[in-house]
């Protein structure tokens, strides 16, 4: 089962929980599908399963408290901490996501932290490398916050309103949707008698056999004899 089928057969009032707890897992360092659970439940908000208010501060609570314990883990455990992780886990900690994320935070710093929000790869590695690198903790909590704010915020807003919009279009289109299958099928069958009589019409000596009727073999033709 999908994260997102999963999440739909929590009880309303655990998505909430359930949200910060995977966001917040996915902030420490651990590879979870955040982002497809925000959607999810900011979906479920659409349809009034759920507050979208209580999805948006869960999962802006879930992201800094988690970048901010995966940033104590990093700044304690420092690089050899990612060596174990990339010999353990190479899909997702590898040395080639790691130079990329380095290289990231050398250019950008603060920002590298506010940006990684939306950035899948740095979203995991955001907490974590900021402390292994010893960026300033008031810096990176500046960064955090506005980043969880941003991103987690601005997901839930933009597909609570999105799924608001699709739900009223879908309700309308179950109805154009009979209607134009209605006059489609009224359409077709006026074409296709239109073409019958045109048919009809071009060719007079085949319409017996076109309505069904029977067809007057043709007379064999008669042999002369020789003698």
């Amino acid at each position: 089962m999908h994260i997102d089928q999963w999440i739909e057969g929590v009880p309303p009032t655990s998505v909430y929980a359930l949200i910060a707890l995977i966001i917040g897992l996915e902030s420490i360092g651990i590879p979870l599908p955040g982002e497809i659970a925000l959607v999810t439940a900011s979906l479920l908000a659409a349809r009034g399963v759920v507050s979208p208010w209580w999805v948006a501060a869960c999962a802006i609570l879930g992201a800094v408290i988690g970048d901010s314990i995966g940033y104590a883990i990093g700044r304690r455990g420092g690089r050899p901490l990612f060596d174990r992780l990339g010999r353990r886990f190479p899909r997702h900690f590898g040395p080639e996501h790691l130079e990329t994320a380095e290289r990231s935070f050398h250019r950008w710093g603060m920002w590298a932290v506010f940006f990684g929000r939306f950035i899948a790869l740095l979203r995991i590695f955001a907490g974590p490398l900021a402390g292994a690198l010893r960026m300033p903790y008031w810096k990176f909590l500046i960064a955090n916050v506005l980043g969880g704010v941003a991103w987690a915020g601005g997901t839930t807003l933009l597909v609570y309103q999105v799924g608001k919009v699709a739900e009223q279009w879908l309700k309308s289109f179950s109805w154009i949707g009979l209607v134009a299958a209605a006059l489609g099928g009224v359409g077709s069958a006026w074409l296709m008698k239109r073409r019958a009589a045109k048919a009809r019409a071009e060719h007079p000596e085949q319409s017996g056999g076109l309505s069904g009727e029977p067809m007057e073999p043709a007379a064999a033709p008669v042999e002369s004899a020789v003698d």
